[in-house]
């Protein structure tokens, strides 16, 4: 089960299975890219948090409805729960609650950002069934962390602390357990007083500028920043510098 909730500028998506782990199966994967749509579609919403019920963040698939035959808990565009490979434009922030296992950690690797608790791990643990992470977890962690400690979490399986994570970059913020909601929406707010056709702008040249040249990516900043001041909010953020005052954002 998928909870969903707006508070609007944020969207808070919650895995709700704590009783089998928050383990994904294909109709999930289904909602959660459905409710990706329609964050992507609603102007209303800048930024979203996921995280899971219980004392878990995610364990991974549901091998039980695997073995029964449910097909893999993936989608053809979203990957594995629906989100792991979804293009999107929005930010994405993880607050895990706890273990965050197999698929369960490739889903915080899709995300911008990584609110954990203090009693939050975290694994790429498929090699331990002879499986491959092969949900996005080879190709962001070694761009997250530094190399050898991604090849230590991906060739041993073994799962790290969330401080350890926090000590290598992985979490961009570690806090105590029952402040972990308040903790990421407050960063999301944080993302949500800036410009938001700025934000997703700006988060999409960075993520492009990691396969790019410095040229590249230069001119690619440049493009954007031209269609930048073609919008109602580059004007609104001028008019606000001149006035000292909070800018009103509109999204347009």
């Amino acid at each position: 089960m998928i909870q969903f909730e707006v508070r609007s500028p944020v969207a808070i998506i919650t895995l709700d299975r704590p009783h089998i782990r928050n383990a994904i199966d294909r109709s999930d994967a289904e909602e959660i890219e459905r409710l990706v749509d329609f964050i992507e579609a609603d102007d209303s919403i800048w930024v979203t948090v996921i995280t899971g019920a219980g004392s878990v963040f995610c364990s991974g698939a549901n091998v039980k409805a695997l073995a029964n035959g449910e097909g893999p808990a993936k989608t053809e565009r979203g990957g594995f729960a629906g989100i792991a490979r979804r293009p999107r434009s929005k930010p994405l922030i993880a607050a895990v609650n706890g273990p965050a296992f197999a698929g369960g950690c490739e889903i915080v690797l899709a995300c911008d950002l990584v609110v954990a608790a203090s009693n939050a791990a975290f694994a790429l643990s498929e090699v331990k069934r002879s499986m491959v992470a092969a949900a996005g977890g080879l190709y962001h962690l070694p761009r997250s962390i530094p190399v050898n400690v991604a090849m230590e979490m991906a060739i041993t399986g073994d799962p790290i602390s969330a401080e350890r994570a926090y000590q290598v970059g992985l979490v961009n913020t570690l806090v105590a357990p029952e402040q972990l909601m308040d903790a990421a929406i407050a960063l999301a707010l944080r993302v949500c007083a800036n410009a938001p056709l700025a934000v997703r702008e700006t988060r999409r040249v960075l993520l492009e500028g990691l396969s790019q040249d410095v040229a590249d990516a230069m001119a690619a900043a440049e493009a954007s920043m031209s269609q930048i001041r073609a919008t109602a909010d580059f004007a609104e953020g001028t008019r606000a510098f001149l006035e000292k005052r909070a800018p009103a954002w509109r999204a347009c």
